[in-house]
């Protein structure tokens, strides 16, 4: 896989001080995967720092993991601090975590990477690097790399034309012919990292609206709700449709939600730490209600 030498270079000799001064406890990263591209990696100790890399396949959104971080390992202890590596998009995240009360930024360094988009499996850019904005991380302690010199293209919402052209009933047809492949895996719902209730209404014994059938009704309301539920939250990180085994386009309705909330309330997820306008407070633990 291609490597970029020198920022995981510095990454690694930045990893490597967190752990050596104990300033964190662990530094979730990137490492090779054992066959191709990269995969997250989570280490504790300063001689596992060489394990670190960054280059174009370092596609995953790490914030996700941070969930696994929020409570002590033991009783009497304290949450771990934790150390994590972020492109743009997936700086967005936390502040939106960060203003859901999901994370505490005292107990987080974050090393943010200048990024000029990563690719897909096929090595082609990733779709969701064709329409961002932002080439250098909202949120940092520490950058690595320079901004790029070019600035991004503005976004023009074009990968949305083609569904919003659609007569209603035409468009109805093609959500519904997505639904019906749906094999309800819940890997969407488990990569998202705006997604981390206790438990998912989805799943629940006495579910008013939703059971767990593999319906096209069932899989039409989870998809929706799932959307909405995200709706002024979603940082457009596009993990739901990268991990989704099926190839089902995810992001066209979480884009569309994001197109609307901008135009409606002026908010666009995580440019600044700000809960989504159409949250009125805040649940148990934190949780958006």
């Amino acid at each position: 896989m291609a490597i970029n030498e020198s920022l995981t270079h510095q990454l690694r000799q930045q990893a490597r001080q967190l752990l050596e001064e104990k300033r964190v406890d662990c530094v979730i990263g990137y490492e090779p995967g054992r066959r191709r591209g990269a995969r997250p990696a989570v280490i504790y100790e300063p001689a596992e720092a060489d394990r670190l890399i960054w280059g174009p396949e370092c596609v995953h959104n790490l914030t996700t993991y941070l969930h696994n971080k929020k409570k002590p390992r033991r009783r009497g202890e304290e949450p771990p601090r934790v150390g994590i590596v972020v492109k743009p998009c997936d700086s967005r995240t936390l502040n939106v975590l960060l203003a859901e009360r999901q994370i505490e930024r005292a107990r987080l360094f974050v090393i943010g990477v200048a990024c000029e988009g990563v690719t897909d499996g096929t090595g082609q850019m990733a779709f969701k690097c064709t329409h961002c904005t932002d080439r250098v991380p909202v949120l940092y302690d520490v950058l690595i790399g320079d901004p790029p010199p070019v600035s991004p293209v503005p976004d023009d919402w074009s990968d949305l034309e083609r569904m919003t052209a659609m007569p209603p009933a035409e468009r109805m047809a093609f959500w519904l012919a997505q639904f019906d492949r749906c094999i309800r895996c819940y890997a969407c719902r488990q990569v998202c990292p705006g997604c981390y209730c206790p438990t998912c209404m989805f799943e629940r014994d006495d579910g008013l609206w939703v059971d767990a059938g593999i319906e096209v009704p069932q899989k039409y309301v989870f998809h929706l709700g799932r959307a909405l539920h995200l709706a002024g939250r979603c940082v457009e990180c596009g993990e739901c449709e990268r991990v989704c085994p099926m190839g089902l386009p995810l992001m066209l309705l979480n884009r569309a939600l994001v197109r609307e909330v901008e135009t409606l309330f002026g908010h666009r997820a995580g440019r600044e730490e700000a809960l989504s306008p159409l949250l009125f407070e805040l649940g148990p633990e934190g949780s958006p209600i």
